[in-house]
């Protein structure tokens, strides 16, 4: 059997890399770089940039499988102040802003739900509505390199159709000792948008690293904490109904396809996110045979907003008079109206959750080839979201002789900007004496008890609170073996098992608030200040503190699940269990002097998911009654995969992957909850014709398959300096097994309840058969990509230009899904058609200079909308720039400095913008967030 050498630079650079920190290369490259090894290698210790990207860089050769790879600058700072912007400056990869912050990735065209992502090779939970993890969620001090899987291997336990992204902590008893502190001063560049927010925050982290008893135990704490202030404009339109022909200005032509603004809400945000993480990990190696790590991780996240603006009601959708001034291709763009009640929005979102994980693995070395390992973890997030939506205006819906809201408005690239009517009186609603605590448009539900006794009034609804709360678990057992062996061009096996128990439940809670003053209205209680919205042409608002109203008990309550079917039919727990069994081949060998390496595995998945919940209707009253539903299935995957690297060249390789991957379906999909509408009409209920039936609903389905796809990765990979390569791969993912919602004819006698669906004279329903909406999968498509990428140092073009530096990327997607019956939906959700990334640096004698960008073109994303449920939208995706400049005194020569890094960011400086918009007429504007820069000050010593 032949063992080869790993290339000469790879070497170097791995050996480079452990005496600052650990990386996963460290077993493997023993061989190459301990006492036994024929091959002298000097090791040059690297820090900062270059040494990051060498290290990144040795991953990246030495890994079997198409990966990409990024590595702490030093330890408890990675090169950006997010994992997620870290990861989206990565080939093939892309970051998806919320709220202001860079939160979500894509990976090769898939946002992150199917992404998988682990800790130290442990899946992760996140913190989101799904099992896609909101990356910025997570401190960067704790991480010490972060691996991007593009082509899977047997024993990876988070294989996914995008890939599967493994952030990786130190391990305590191969990294250097420290004691280090980060810490960092935040502002945004706007003034805080709402009177009772600050716009500065701070960053304090303490690291700490040591290892006792002979070195054989080794301890890594971190404790981090955050407030990070975020400000935010936004204009959100309703949607773009068509006009009524002939309501132009003289001249101007209205015809019955000219599409017209229906509405807004448009919002000024201040935002104040706090996080504190503590993170330990204790690893204990009494002897050559045994090596124990403990890692645990806790982290308290708390977020509270204030959306604060205007939501006005438009043309056609908002019962107006109006008068379009101006048509464009289709689009009335400019057109002024009167007859609306403005309604002021003072809302407050507060999110609160926590995540605790723990993870024990065991490794006990049998004998000198084979390894017996076992790990343990447990995982749990709790999150609550209150909501609160408050209204005021010029006086309770009905009230006589309330003034009305008349505007002008245009549109622009940025939503509608208003301005004065032409004729009528602008209103001003900063006026503390005209403005009352009530709802100003009839938004409730009109509710009668069987006794004729009114519980609800249409005019009744002040506000309203969503306060869905979330609990997730997950606990996994991990067993495997590993060896050497002389099979042929086989030089290892890995044979193991997995079982996880997977828990998600969502309690969906709401209720309408209503004044204590009711029918009358209150004034203001406190009034905090005024909220401007000039971004959108009106001066502005009164600001209350809403949160505080509705922590008071100042509200009264009705319960939303008295007459909402969405609360108890968004309702659920879903539980899923899954056992695997792997194996995996260690390929080493040679062919006409080529080096061959990689992995040959299979993974056969039994999958065990239920799930509980509730179908919800309305009687004839209004009232929700409910039935208790549960449902699942069980199943079987088989997941071959094939992994190889050839070394044809120093340091060229050409690497091929080919296997069969999986997404799991999206948890709040599993649901086994029915929403269904019985429309109480005796036409309808004595129907005996399918297109008049009286019923019709939608539904979760907990008997979807995973998400499938055939994939095949080719890639060529030169590498000729120890930070300087090139890369270009091409792959191509067929998807087998896609998701949609679909319209199906469904049977609703299970929900048929004798006593509420009936007709006015008590007769059932002739028909019990309708239809119902519901995640189908078979769907098919396809998603396939180029991507060209390329690190180069400045010494290698000149010797002046010692210290300056470039990466760069692109990536060209192209994919699709079949649309479902009736709809024309096939984009794949995060899939931008161009994706690039550029990072130029100059580093020298203490100096640090950065500047990096990303562009990506237009996504299917989601937002969320009615009750906080998440729904499509498409974002118009943008160019984002950040840069850095720092100085390390550790080259100062000033020796009480030394240890030292000042550190000066801006993030977004261009002050870039998210659009979204409806349908494929990007000038139909959606939602329009405008952000700000952000800019950070901070140091890093290390003792």
């Amino acid at each position: 059997m032949n063992q080869f050498k790993p290339n000469l630079i790879k070497a170097a650079l791995v050996a480079s890399g452990l005496t600052a920190m650990s990386t996963p290369v460290l077993a493997q490259q023993q061989d190459a770089t301990g006492p036994n090894s024929d091959t002298p290698v000097e090791v040059i210790e690297v820090s900062g940039i270059r040494g990051s990207l060498q290290r990144a860089q040795a991953i990246k050769m030495d890994n079997s499988s198409i990966v990409e790879a990024l590595s702490a600058e030093d330890i408890g700072k990675l090169p950006d102040t997010s994992i997620a912007e870290s990861l989206a400056r990565l080939p093939g990869l892309s970051g998806e802003r919320r709220n202001g912050r860079t939160s979500g990735v894509s990976v090769r065209g898939f946002n992150e739900n199917y992404v998988g992502t682990s800790l130290n090779g442990r899946e992760l939970l996140g913190m989101g509505d799904n099992r896609g993890v909101e990356f910025d969620l997570y401190p960067t001090e704790i991480i010490s390199n972060i691996l991007v899987y593009k082509t899977p291997e047997a024993g990876m336990t988070t294989q996914n159709i995008g890939g599967s992204v493994d952030l990786q902590t130190v391990k305590p008893l191969v990294a250097e000792q420290t004691f280090t502190i980060n810490g960092t001063y935040e502002k945004n560049a706007e003034d805080a948008a709402n009177p009772d927010y600050d716009n500065d925050g701070h960053r304090v982290s303490f690291n700490y690293i040591d290892q006792f008893a002979d070195d054989t135990l080794g301890v890594a704490l971190t404790y981090a904490t955050m407030e990070s202030p975020r400000q935010e404009t936004q204009f959100r339109g309703w949607g773009y109904p068509n006009a009524e022909a002939g309501t132009g200005a003289e001249g101007v032509t209205v015809g019955e396809e000219t599409a017209i603004s229906g509405g807004h809400d448009s919002f000024a945000r201040s935002a104040m996110m706090e996080r504190d993480s503590y993170a330990a990990i204790i690893q204990w190696a009494p002897n050559d045979k045994l090596n124990m790590q403990l890692d645990a991780l806790y982290i308290d996240f708390l977020e509270n907003d204030a959306r604060r603006g205007v939501e006005e009601g438009g043309p056609v959708w908002g019962g107006v008079d109006y008068t379009v001034t101006e048509v464009d291709n289709g689009l009335a763009t400019r057109a002024f109206h009167d007859g609306f009640h403005s309604v002021i929005r003072n809302d407050v979102r507060q999110q609160d959750a926590d995540l605790t994980t723990f993870g024990l693995n065991v490794e006990y070395l049998l004998n000198d080839d084979w390894t017996l390992n076992a790990d343990v973890s447990t995982g749990k997030v709790d999150k609550t979201i209150i909501d609160v939506e408050s209204y005021s205006g010029t006086g309770r819906a009905g009230t006589e002789g309330r003034p009305l809201t008349a505007r002008a408005w245009e549109m622009t690239g940025e939503g509608v900007m208003f301005a004065d009517h032409p004729s009528l009186p602008t209103i001003d609603l900063t006026d503390p004496s005209l403005i009352r605590l009530a709802g100003p448009q009839p938004w409730g539900q009109s509710l009668v008890d069987e006794n004729g006794q009114q519980l609800f009034a249409s005019d009744g609804q002040d506000g309203f609170v969503n306060q869905p709360v979330f609990e997730e678990e997950l606990d996994s057992v991990r067993l495997s073996t590993k060896g050497f062996v002389e099979w042929g061009i086989f030089s290892g096996i890995e044979i193991g098992a997995i079982y996880s128990d997977r828990t998600k439940s969502k309690d969906n809670n709401g209720a309408f608030l209503v004044s204590p003053e009711y029918p009358q209205s209150d004034a203001i209680p406190e009034v905090l200040g005024v909220t401007s919205l000039d971004f959108v042409g009106i001066d502005g608002i009164l600001a209350y503190d809403a949160l505080g109203l509705y922590n008071s008990g100042y509200y009264d309550e009705l319960d939303a699940q008295q007459i909402e079917t969405g609360r108890l039919g968004d309702t659920y727990t879903v539980e899923e269990k899954l056992t695997t069994f792997y194996t995996k081949l260690d390929i080493d060998t040679q062919f006409d002097d080529i080096y061959i390496r990689g992995n040959l595995g299979l993974q056969v998945v039994h999958a065990d998911q239920q799930s509980t919940g509730f179908a919800a209707t309305k009687d004839e009253l209004g009232f929700v009654e409910s039935l208790p539903v549960s449902g699942g299935a069980d199943y079987t995957d088989v997941l071959p995969t094939l992994n190889l690297s050839a070394e044809f060249a120093e340091g060229q390789f050409v690497r091929l992957g080919l296997s069969k991957v999986l997404t799991r379906p999206r948890m709040d999909d599993m649901r086994p909850n029915n929403q269904v509408s019985f429309a109480f009409q005796d036409a309808r209920i004595n129907s005996t014709d399918i297109d008049n039936t009286p019923w019709s609903g939608s539904a979760g389905n907990p008997n979807l398959k995973p998400y499938e796809a055939n994939q095949i990765d080719l890639a060529y990979e030169n590498y000729f300096s120890d930070t300087g390569y090139v890369a270009v791969s091409w792959f191509f993912k067929d998807l087998k097994n896609w998701h949609r919602s679909n319209a199906v004819e469904t049977d609703f006698t299970e929900f048929y309840i004798p006593s509420v669906h009936k007709s006015s004279t008590g007769e059932a329903p002739e028909l019990l058969v309708g239809e119902r909406t519901r995640p189908e999968d078979g769907y098919e498509g396809f998603v396939r990509g180029w991507e060209v990428q390329g690190s180069l140092p400045g010494e290698l073009i000149h010797d002046s230009l010692e210290g300056f530096g470039m990466f760069a990327s692109a990536t060209f997607l192209d994919g699709k899904a079949d649309a479902a019956p009736g709809t024309t939906e096939t984009r794949i959700p995060g899939l931008s058609d161009e994706n690039y990334s550029l990072t130029v640096f100059y580093e020298n004698q203490g100096f640090e200079v950065r500047v990096a960008g990303t562009k990506r073109s237009s996504y299917l994303s989601e937002t969320r909308g009615l009750s906080l449920a998440l729904s499509d939208s498409t974002n118009q995706g943008g160019t984002f720039i950040d840069a850095q400049v720092g100085y390390d005194f550790s080259e100062s020569g000033i020796e009480s400095l030394e240890g030292l890094r000042v550190t000066l960011q801006a993030q977004n400086i261009t002050d870039e913008d998210d659009i979204q918009s409806a349908g494929a007429d990007g000038r139909q504007v959606t939602l329009y967030q405008a952000y700000g820069a952000n800019y950070l000050l901070g140091f890093n010593y290390e003792f």
